[in-house]
């Protein structure tokens, strides 16, 4: 097992074709025939998102994945094919052992949300948790699908939340920076989603704790990806690829560069490398 190889990849920029809605992106059919043919020789494929289990469940199941790490890390799915959208967002129990949740108490969420609003009242900031998001904005604005609700961060429920969300304005970033706290990290998502997050959640950390549960070497991984969330886990992986529409600091960690999201790069790349 500590042999075998196994692919990693990110949706958004990297499997995904790109369209002009968030929620038009999509797989290709010569994705999922690629990834189905990969798997079919015994060569796991993992997921690695910023996405939500709403918005990245679907394609998980289209492309019969043997693990998912959602929310850039937040939530780790060892075994989709036992998992739905009530056992992943805690609204039923899940198996022994199927998920790892790397969030933090709902509660001090609200109260970095508040230290930062009484700094800039009008930033846009939200609170990610058991894929409802609790904002002051309205969140249809960047997501059509997703489910939200209005707060004012004093009646967020109780439990354990996956990450906050900022869509900050330009000449909002700098003092945003001084703002955040020690015990979060940040990542950037697509230039203009910032990210709280606890600190061990974050792609890298998550494929590392598949490795250890699968009792894999992330050497043995490629790990595909397009954007600056991507290089931890691309830096990891024996092997890291980027599509060639990634940003330019991905393109500098690359050990190679595949076609773009739009030209089925991941799946040229597995089709030369794994098929033949």
């Amino acid at each position: 097992m500590p042999h075998t190889p196994f692919i990693i990849a990110d949706l958004d920029g990297t499997l995904l074709h790109d369209a002009e809605r968030f929620e038009d992106r999509a797989l290709s059919a010569r994705t999922i025939e690629t990834v189905h043919a990969v798997r079919s020789r015994g060569i796991p494929v993992v997921v690695a998102t910023a996405r939500p289990v709403s918005t990245g469940l679907s394609i998980v199941q289209a492309l019969h994945a043997d693990a998912c790490i959602y929310l850039n890390g937040a939530l780790i799915d060892f075994d989709p094919s036992q998992s739905d959208y009530a056992s992943l967002t805690g609204h039923k129990p899940s198996s022994p052992g199927s998920l790892v949740k790397n969030g933090f108490d709902s509660q001090r969420a609200c109260e970095v949300c508040r230290a930062m609003l009484s700094v800039m009242p009008d930033l846009e900031i939200g609170i990610v948790m058991d894929d409802i998001r609790y904002t002051n904005f309205d969140v249809s604005r960047y997501w059509a699908t997703q489910t939200w609700q209005y707060t004012d961060f004093r009646d967020v429920p109780h439990g354990i939340a996956d990450k906050i969300i900022i869509f900050p304005r330009a000449e909002q970033t700098n003092l945003l920076h001084e703002l955040i706290p020690d015990d979060f990290t940040v990542h950037v998502s697509e230039g203009r989603l910032w990210m709280l997050m606890a600190p061990h959640a974050n792609k890298k950390d998550a494929v590392q704790a598949l490795c250890d549960q699968w009792g894999m070497d992330a050497q043995q991984a490629t790990a595909f990806g397009d954007d600056m969330v991507d290089i931890g886990m691309m830096n990891l992986s024996g092997t890291g690829v980027a599509v060639a529409n990634a940003n330019p600091a991905v393109l500098s960690i690359a050990d190679e560069v595949c076609p773009s999201n739009n030209d089925d790069g991941v799946a040229q790349w597995l089709e030369h490398a794994m098929l033949n």
